[in-house]
């Protein structure tokens, strides 16, 4: 009963506004959430819960600790930063993807081509081709030299 104090009303108020956020489920604003939604937006909210379970009541502390948690998630939702963190590839996921992509059964062509005699075998050059070409009739056409 000594919650209900006129010293303790501002932590009885702060509680009750808490449970109000947490039950309710409003959105964050955008302004709110993008300040929260950075580094030094979650080390002070951390801080105002520390300073919260120091000096006022371990229920507002404990309350404040899960209203911040909700607030963090809120936030990165509302940002966009939760989504983004969700479905972006990252650079691991996108390297086994391509190396998923990159690995070809050995085929029936590559076999061939690699029985194939090569052309040119250890720098020789072609000697004279064992059949001459014939020319046939030109139809009235220049040859080509």
């Amino acid at each position: 009963m000594e919650m209900f104090k006129k010293e303790h009303m501002g932590e009885l108020m702060l509680g009750i506004l808490f449970i109000i956020y947490l039950i309710m489920g409003y959105r964050t604003p955008l302004f709110i959430a993008s300040v929260v939604d950075t580094i030094i937006g979650k080390v002070v909210i951390f801080l105002i819960v520390v300073f919260m379970f120091m000096y006022s009541n371990p229920i507002l502390a404990v309350l404040a600790l899960f209203v911040a948690f909700d607030l963090m998630r809120r936030s990165s939702t509302a940002t966009g930063f939760d989504a983004l963190k969700q479905y972006a590839p990252t650079e691991e996921k996108k390297a086994s993807q391509f190396s998923a992509y990159n690995q070809f059964p050995y085929t029936l062509e590559q076999e061939v081509v690699k029985k194939m005699a090569p052309i040119i075998q250890n720098g020789s050059s072609l000697g004279k081709a064992p059949y001459s070409p014939i020319l046939e009739d030109l139809h009235d056409a220049s040859p080509i030299v």
